[in-house]
């Protein structure tokens, strides 16, 4: 499942986004970063994948939950250009950070800090 195949399927500009990197080079994203970018790439692939997302191993958790976090600010930020695409990813983020890191980080619409 992972590795360059799943690597081609998967849009550049997510793997960029993940990873916090204007470029990425093939074979350089770690295999949870590759799952979580087919998620996001394909939000309905998320109920197919929730038993792997749960045993996923995370070599770095917080460039993990950073990945996740860009995702959620980056469809935040661009809502009004396919509304239903940037929910869907969204979506998709939030359900993967509250399964794996048991709360959201930064949750739309409550104040960030106490």
């Amino acid at each position: 499942m992972m590795g360059s195949d799943v690597e081609r399927e998967i849009s550049v500009d997510t793997l960029q986004l993940l990873m916090g990197q204007a470029s990425v080079k093939q074979g350089t994203v770690p295999d949870e970063v590759l799952l979580l970018a087919k998620a996001i790439d394909d939000p309905y692939c998320l109920p197919f994948i929730i038993e792997e997302l749960d045993e996923l191993e995370i070599k770095d958790e917080k460039m993990f939950r950073f990945a996740l976090l860009r995702v959620q600010i980056d469809s935040e930020l661009r809502m009004n250009e396919d509304i239903q695409m940037h929910q869907r990813r969204r979506y998709v983020a939030q359900v993967i950070e509250k399964m794996i890191f048991g709360e959201l980080l930064i949750e739309i619409g409550t104040p960030f800090m106490d």
